[in-house]
């Protein structure tokens, strides 16, 4: 029986520039702690090897502390080996950091800069297929089909790129094989670039990044446990936790009478994992201004709670009535302006970017004037 964890895409030193105050260096700091968690599973699970399918690091340029700070803490999980992989944003290309890499990399850290068999172990061999750059706009795998091992041998193919739709950079085509795996006579084929964990066939995945990054994919982060008793034999393979930070899209309907506030409440998760959670809030349906309000304002009051709350209302539709712009205002300039958006956001001859706008700058004068009042 051969076992090691198959993983992808830690993009360390990822800048997270999108984002404000402590919240970038929590999710780098999150991507750097990975490489503890993966070697954890590694001992807990007797996998001796663990696989990294490209993208180790976010750009072909990472800071120094970021490079040296990750081999340390390889080196630590000796005699753990750590297989690193070239993928499409650490790409070859990149010659110093590569070059670096090999002067600096510990003894149980293999640099898979070459498509040549490695051996990981007695009877088990490892065909790498590494990004010579950021698109290389051919299948890098196909070398592995007409390399010969002995019989018996384990073959373990290792790569980083687009195969069927998968693809982060949006690539168009395919670009490995999706047989690649019985073509090469592959027992296993670990796959990087897709950042949600995908099984293409029984013998080929990909791993997914063990710590996410964004809300485009909804399963939490893992890392693969692929165990091998043989050439022929199918690989038993097993998901575990990896993730640290939790992505959540969270669908927010209304309909006209709903109390946005308690249908809120009623999706947020528990209060003890708010802290590792980026919600983002995604509101439809129909309310009246003073739901709108309401619902801004809860957002506004739990997002301290949480890493990351907001509120996307594109798909919320908000009717208005006399009654409420009464609670704006009776009469006076801020009357006058309420009527105005008003008369802007039901202007069917105006853009719906304008109309959208014009309604949102509504609700935040009705949310003021709330604040005001109270």
């Amino acid at each position: 029986m051969f076992r090691f964890l198959h993983s992808s895409d830690l993009h360390l030193g990822k800048r997270f520039g999108s984002f404000s105050g402590d919240l970038p260096g929590r999710l780098r700091e999150a991507r750097h702690g990975v490489i503890a968690r993966l070697a954890q599973h590694a001992r807990e699970h007797g996998a001796g090897t663990i696989l990294l399918a490209g993208d180790t690091f976010d750009t072909e340029t990472p800071a120094p502390e970021v490079r040296r700070q990750a081999l340390a803490e390889m080196r630590h999980h000796a005699p753990l080996t750590w297989v690193l992989l070239p993928g499409n944003h650490d790409s070859l290309q990149a010659a110093p950091l590569w070059a670096t890499l090999k002067a600096e990399a510990p003894d149980n850290v293999i640099l898979a800069t070459t498509p040549r068999p490695l051996d990981l172990a007695p009877g088990v061999v490892l065909l790498p297929a590494p990004c010579t750059t950021r698109r290389p706009g051919r299948d890098l795998t196909e070398w592995m089909d007409g390399h010969p091992t002995p019989e018996g041998t384990l073959r373990l193919g290792l790569a980083h790129g687009a195969i069927r739709s998968f693809s982060e950079d949006a690539v168009a085509g395919d670009v490995i094989a999706p047989d690649r795996a019985r073509r090469a006579g592959l027992a296993y084929l670990a796959l990087g670039d897709w950042h949600g964990a995908v099984e293409v066939d029984s013998r080929t995945r990909y791993s997914g990044t063990p710590e996410p990054d964004r809300f485009k994919h909804e399963a939490p982060g893992t890392a693969l446990l692929v165990s091998l008793a043989g050439a022929n034999a199918l690989p038993e393979v097993t998901a575990l936790p990896t993730a640290s930070f939790a992505w959540r899209s969270l669908d927010l309907h209304l309909l006209e009478g709903d109390d946005p506030v308690a249908a809120l409440v009623a999706r947020l998760p528990e209060a003890r994992a708010r802290r590792q959670t980026l919600a983002r809030l995604i509101a439809s349906g129909h309310t009246r201004l003073a739901g709108q309000a309401a619902l801004a304002g809860a957002v506004a009051e739990a997002a301290p709670d949480f890493a990351l709350l907001e509120l996307d209302e594109t798909g919320l539709s908000t009717a208005c009535v006399p009654d409420d712009l009464d609670l704006i205002d009776r009469a006076g300039a801020l009357r006058e302006a309420a009527d105005a958006l008003l008369a802007e956001a039901g202007d069917a001859s105006r853009s719906a970017a304008e109309r959208e706008v014009a309604r949102a700058a509504l609700a935040r004068l009705y949310s003021y004037a709330q604040t005001v009042a109270s």
